[in-house]
């Protein structure tokens, strides 16, 4: 089983492999190809490599992946330069309602986005050097949603501002894996690459954080110690501006050095996603012991849904990994499981929307919340039909992650409609 698995995964990188071939006498493709998908690449290299042993690019890059790489890239000045005045412009985007006396709370729900994705993505653009009918067409969608969700009447009850808001993120979520991407169509490993990217960048963010408030107890903790009372100074300016350069400077860290969270990434899939499998099984459980019901209580089933989300993502997130490190069988049968548990609870979560729908009628909610249950069962569904072809015919594991990703620019439309249509839709209600 494990020679048919093996051979599987190099018939996989056969078309990878013909490509490289084709590149080495052309570096610049090479390294472009490289940079679009790296440990793909590698393992198809290190295949290729006896066969063209001894051209002087192919012996340069057999070096290159020979070396020690535990040292710290930090990029070029023009990165570096690049990161700085990203997070500058972060900060003080996130400044404006201080300089121009924005009440805070009418700000940050409709523009919290707009704090972080603009400069990733201008970084991405930077990085993979868009065409300009792409920037064009990235900052026109992006002034679009910021005109658009600005002009949105000041009503703090309202279900579509609140739905909006939040699905504009998803929007510029969306926004940023094409800049990431580069392309609309055929980039389904590309795809896979932004799943991975995100969960990298979750992991680094968290520990710059986790880096940075350890900083700022010890530094508010010494000046206290000598009468200095700067807490209000410290989170007005350091504060204020160290929050958003946190995953600008996570993205640059990532890029420039997958080695970082490149081992650590898989690791956290391995050990959470059966984690994760456990705690759903007693959870469901633990429900009918607790007499908890989705189908009555509002506050339930908001949980549920972001339950549902939460372990949805994990399960994308695992197999991104899994799909470019391992073909582990006891791997696959969790994440088989963990997709069947979870299309168990969404089912859950379907009937008690759609039996709150039949009780009191459709509201913008509602029908955001059906949707988007909706679309998760679909792609539920279609990912656990991959993993039983792996499991039980033996397919490749690379369809899993195709079929997930070909799916992605679903929820992209989704997000479309719930932020620029559901506000017509239900009249701004």
């Amino acid at each position: 089983m494990k020679t048919r698995t093996s051979d599987s995964s190099e018939t996989e990188l056969l078309p990878l492999t013909s490509e490289i071939r084709s590149q080495l006498t052309n570096p610049a493709q090479l390294e472009k190809l490289y940079r679009s998908d790296k440990t793909p690449f590698k393992r198809a290299f290190l295949t290729l490599y006896p066969e063209v042993k001894g051209q002087p690019l192919a012996d340069f890059w057999k070096e290159r992946f020979t070396q020690d790489h535990d040292e710290i890239q930090w990029g070029t000045r023009q990165e570096l330069l690049f990161v700085f005045l990203a997070s500058l412009v972060a900060g003080l985007i996130a400044k404006i309602p201080v300089f121009f006396q924005i009440d805070p709370d009418y700000f940050f729900p409709r523009n919290i986005g707009f704090v972080i994705f603009p400069v990733l993505t201008a970084y991405f653009g930077w990085k993979n050097k868009l065409s300009i009918q792409k920037i064009a067409f990235i900052g026109g969608a992006m002034l679009f949603a910021l005109v658009f969700i600005n002009l949105f009447p000041n009503s703090p009850q309202s279900d579509t501002l609140l739905l909006s808001s939040i699905h504009l993120l998803l929007f510029l979520w969306s926004i940023l894996g094409f800049s990431f991407i580069g392309e609309f169509k055929n980039q389904e490993q590309k795809r896979l690459g932004y799943l991975k990217y995100n969960g990298d960048l979750v992991v680094m963010t968290t520990l710059i954080l986790i880096a940075g408030g350890l900083m700022t107890a010890i530094t508010i903790g010494l000046f206290s110690l000598i009468g200095f009372k700067i807490e209000e100074f410290y989170v007005e300016y350091v504060v204020t501006f160290g929050l958003p350069a946190a995953p600008i400077l996570g993205t640059f860290l990532t890029q420039t050095n997958p080695q970082l969270v490149g081992k650590v990434s898989p690791v956290l899939a391995k050990i959470f996603s059966p984690l994760v499998l456990i705690m759903l099984v007693v959870y469901l459980v633990a429900i009918v012991y607790a007499g908890k019901d989705p189908y009555n209580d509002r506050e339930f089933l908001l949980i549920f849904n972001a339950l549902l989300i939460g372990v949805m993502a994990i399960i994308f997130f695992s197999i991104a990994e899994t799909s470019k490190a391992s073909n582990s069988r006891a791997e696959i049968w969790v994440l088989f499981l963990l997709s069947v548990v979870t299309i168990i609870v969404n089912g859950i979560a379907l009937s008690a929307i759609l039996f709150r729908i039949s009780e009191g009628g459709i509201t913008p909610n509602r029908a955001a919340v059906l949707g988007g249950n909706v679309l998760i069962l679909i792609h539920l569904l279609l990912v656990t039909t991959q993993l039983y072809q792996v499991l039980f015919k033996e397919a490749g594991l690379s369809s899993v992650g195709k079929i997930m990703a070909k799916y992605l620019p679903i929820y992209c439309l989704w997000t479309l409609v719930v932020t620029f249509l559901f506000p017509f839709l239900f009249g701004f209600k």
